[in-house]
């Protein structure tokens, strides 16, 4: 949980118990959401990944680290039937790199080093661990967009 949910739970349980302060009803399921749907660690907030993508412009890349192969990764079955993979008429502006949990690894993109990279997977885990390699690897400009799991953060580049 960030801190700034925290505060805003404390808050809200905080005026209701005292009385001296009107009950919130939306900033209390705001702040309840927050801490139901809690961000897989270092999946970007949905306002660095607006700004991220309006700075990149035509050069960003989105790296899709989901595998098709259902029996090597069932689990992204259900990410897949929300949105598919890229393909030469779907997702222009992105291609499936295939994260290998076996070896810790994917292939690597055909790009400049300096290009604008959203990498994600299903809900962030896999994603992180493809910007983690892709910065190891002499790339300096990636973020982890999590997955179309974390709908505010798809809606900014779930098109690309």
């Amino acid at each position: 949980m960030s801190a700034l949910a925290l505060v805003r739970t404390l808050s809200c349980m905080s005026a209701l118990l005292s009385g001296t302060r009107a009950f919130q009803p939306a900033a209390l399921a705001r702040t309840t959401r927050t801490l139901i749907e809690a961000r897989k660690e270092g999946v970007a907030a949905p306002e660095e990944l607006k700004e991220f993508v309006a700075a990149a412009g035509d050069r960003i890349l989105v790296v899709d680290v989901r595998n098709p192969d259902a029996a090597v990764e069932p689990g992204d079955q259900k990410s897949l039937a929300v949105a598919a993979l890229p393909s030469d008429s779907f997702r222009l502006r992105a291609v499936n790199l295939v994260w290998d949990r076996d070896s810790d690894s994917m292939p690597l993109p055909d790009v400049a080093k300096d290009t604008p990279i959203i990498t994600h997977c299903g809900g962030g885990g896999r994603g992180q661990l493809a910007k983690d390699f892709l910065l190891a690897q002499g790339f300096d400009n990636v973020l982890n967009g999590g997955g179309p799991k974390e709908t505010d953060c798809w809606a900014e580049f779930g098109d690309k």
